[in-house]
């Protein structure tokens, strides 16, 4: 299971509920989309816009993969 949310520190983040999650495919996935993983908070991240389209990419991505996603868009203040 992954939590897919944008993050204002972060980026996009895809965080895998365990390390059972963290395929082969999946991380090759989610590196080829642009995604390192972040040992501090143990999460992919990506810096990105912090849009509907691109948290609905990558829950889709993992979707495809198999994985049952969370995923959720707030969006950040305009300055």
């Amino acid at each position: 299971m992954f939590l897919v949310v944008p993050d204002p520190a972060h980026g996009l983040v895809a965080a895998p509920q365990s390390s059972d999650d963290l395929t082969p495919a999946t991380e090759q996935s989610l590196a080829a989309q642009g995604f390192a993983w972040n040992n501090e908070i143990e999460a992919y991240t990506r810096q990105a816009d912090h849009d509907p389209a691109a948290v609905d990419g990558t829950a889709g991505l993992l979707r495809e993969l198999g994985h049952f996603v969370f995923s959720a868009y707030r969006p950040l203040p305009r300055r």
